[in-house]
């Protein structure tokens, strides 16, 4: 007997789980979700998972401010899990040289409907004083940022789903997309052949493996990228501090709790194979990392090592996502290549490609102007404000 599924996701994480909640709540008929490990395995559940607004062009800052809704008010939006979002507020930093970028980025910020603001480095040291910001020019602050439980996100989304009659199916591994002529036909799994119309590739680090036999080549490249957490002293006797973006030392820092920090930097390991690849934290980066983040919290020169992890992001040749229709290849939409910038935006990336798949065209977002052909043709995201510094890798 041949199963069939009107459509089938590939990839259990965020944007995966945020895909096939959508879809199967808007009706999409018989919605399959296949993840060759367990939900949350690659990179989402890995991440710093930082909800915030500041992106560098309207498209994402857009996705990710309609997306923040979910996260504040999980039950109404999802029903099932906790996010558990915190809030404390994200503090972008800028050097001097970023100072007028930074400030047509809050032009722009503000007309996609971010709630966003320029801070002083003095008024900013009055309200966290623990901070350092002798080297800082200025300051975009928003409110209502915060982070969330990157887990606990991935599961209630599933769990929603789940609810709405998609299945999820762990340990399945997708071993290929089966193609007739132009078309999409089925996926051919460790399990069998499902035979489909519709394929969505939520597939992260793995992504080449699937798209490389198609023919399709967008230069995204596995990128090992670690997170440590430290105990903050038990004198430090400050408030809890906020996100920080920190574009002198290319460093994130967030509170995990009531006593910890996490913190990651741009320390690029490409090329390593996700299926194998060391899960802990390297010596090298943790001196490096305890270095630039006791320059911004100097309390933390002091402060214990509690543990850290590696996980493995897809980076593309300009740090954004992949969002698509694939031409020529009816029937198959990616989300590859996130860059590790997109926990934040999953929840209305998934909404998007729903109405990509079930009405023709995304409604919410125009999100085609993430298409895989800009790398071979050179064509930036529109609207776009240029901090000087290229594609990172930040894993939040």
């Amino acid at each position: 007997m041949v199963e069939r599924a009107d459509v089938v996701v590939v990839g259990g994480g965020v944007i995966g789980v945020s895909a096939a909640f959508h879809l199967a709540r808007s009706g999409a008929g018989k919605v399959v979700l296949l993840e060759r490990k367990y939900l949350g395995a690659g990179a989402s559940g890995k991440s710093g998972a930082v909800v915030r607004m500041h992106y560098s062009n309207p498209y994402d800052a857009t996705l990710a401010q309609l997306s923040l809704p979910y996260f504040q008010a999980w039950g109404d939006y999802v029903g099932h899990g906790d996010a558990a979002f915190i809030r404390h507020g994200m503090a972008r930093f800028a050097m001097e040289s970023e100072v007028e970028p930074l400030r047509e980025n809050l032009d722009m910020l503000e007309r996609c409907g971010v709630k966003t603001w320029l801070v002083q480095p003095d008024d900013f040291k009055r309200d966290w004083p623990a901070v350092n910001v002798d080297n800082v020019a200025l300051i975009a602050w928003e409110d209502e940022s915060g982070y969330a439980d990157p887990n606990g996100t991935v599961f209630g989304f599933a769990a929603a789903a789940r609810t709405h009659g998609a299945e999820i199916r762990t340990g399945v591994h997708v071993t290929r997309v089966l193609m007739e002529s132009d078309r999409v036909t089925g996926v051919e799994t460790t399990d069998g052949v499902i035979e489909t119309g519709t394929v969505l590739l939520a597939t992260g680090a793995f992504s080449n493996q699937l798209l490389e036999p198609l023919g399709i080549d967008y230069g995204l490249r596995p990128n090992r990228v670690q997170v440590a957490i430290f105990r903050r002293p038990a004198a430090q006797t400050q408030p809890i501090h906020p996100v920080m973006i920190d574009g002198r030392h290319k460093m994130w820092i967030r509170p995990d709790g009531p006593v910890n920090t996490l913190a990651g930097y741009d320390h690029d390991i490409l090329g390593v194979d996700p299926d194998f690849f060391n899960e802990s934290v390297d010596w090298d980066f943790l001196v490096e990392l305890r270095r630039r983040l006791s320059d911004r919290l100097p309390f933390m020169a002091d402060a214990p090592m509690r543990g850290g992890w590696s996980g493995v992001l897809t980076m593309s040749p300009d740090g954004h996502i992949v969002l698509e229709k694939s031409p020529g290849y009816e029937g198959l939409f990616l989300a590859v290549g996130d860059s590790g910038t997109n926990f934040k935006t999953a929840p209305m990336i998934g909404q998007c490609l729903t109405e990509w798949i079930i009405d023709g065209a995304p409604k919410t977002v125009d999100i085609t102007v993430f298409d895989g052909a800009r790398f071979a043709e050179k064509r930036p995201i529109p609207g776009g404000v240029a901090y000087g510094d290229g594609p990172t890798s930040v894993f939040h």
